[in-house]
């Protein structure tokens, strides 16, 4: 895509967590060039390994050396979801930043879209019109949107979707503690709390087809719910009175 005047928007950073992609990684690379690689307000592309133990890192390492916006960071080992997000977003330069995952879970193609709905005051995140990660998943899926809502009161549909676009004034602000995947729950909190709306935007959700997802795994669940109590015990007082605005005003 050939960008016109019309079509410039704030510098982009999109960043990518990856622990053991090596099969995922050339994919989005090159998905993620197809569309932004003539697009003179795409910054850079943030690579962040999560201590894997295949040939993720030497692959994200050619891939830096290939292009001067794509950038690793590296963890020395394994600190989880969480972390490597964090990680990225205190790495990432541009005025936008852009979070999803190294299986590609949405059409790339839809990030202009994404852009045109950026606001200084706004977040906008993905959630998926369809289900396509099986039973046990969409479950899982469920019930957490459904717990968010009633301890949090977060009135999204789709909190994990790994399709966040966030300012970076915003982020710079963000008090982010996960190490696990609850960091997109807290993304969502600490925009509500710096009083940043949230738009929601539909998208075909494309399940893994290479790689493993570790999602569902009760390790990964427990932490969630971990690190969702812990928040829940530092921000008490405040996350009760935003949910009862936030139900006041629906």
């Amino acid at each position: 895509m050939i960008p016109t005047p019309d079509s410039r928007h704030p510098s982009l950073s999109i960043i990518i967590p990856l622990f053991n992609e090596e099969e995922s990684l050339p994919i989005t690379v090159t998905a993620i060039f197809n569309e932004l690689g003539n697009d003179p307000d795409f910054l850079e592309l943030v690579l962040v390994d999560d201590g894997s133990q295949d040939k993720t890192e030497q692959l994200a390492r050619q891939f830096a050396a290939s292009d001067f916006r794509i950038r690793l960071v590296s963890h020395k080992f394994n600190r989880g979801l969480g972390a490597a997000i964090r990680t990225g977003l205190a790495a990432a330069e541009g005025d936008l930043v852009l979070y999803t995952d190294a299986d590609s879970p949405f059409d790339f193609r839809l990030i202009p879209d994404l852009l045109t709905l950026a606001r200084p005051n706004q977040i906008v995140i993905g959630c998926r019109h369809n289900r396509g990660e099986g039973g046990r998943r969409w479950l899982l899926s469920k019930g957490y949107n459904l717990l968010c809502r009633l301890v949090f009161g977060v009135w999204v549909k789709d909190v994990n979707f790994a399709c966040k676009l966030l300012p970076r004034k915003a982020v710079q602000m963000m008090n982010l503690q996960a190490e696990g995947s609850f960091i997109d729950a807290e993304i969502l909190l600490e925009s509500r709390r710096l009083g940043y709306q949230i738009a929601q935007m539909p998208m075909t959700y494309y399940p893994r087809t290479v790689g493993e997802s570790t999602l569902s795994r009760p390790k990964v669940v427990w932490v969630i719910l971990e690190e969702m109590f812990r928040y829940l015990l530092c921000n008490a007082f405040s996350t009760h009175e935003i949910a009862k605005e936030t139900n006041h005003q629906r």
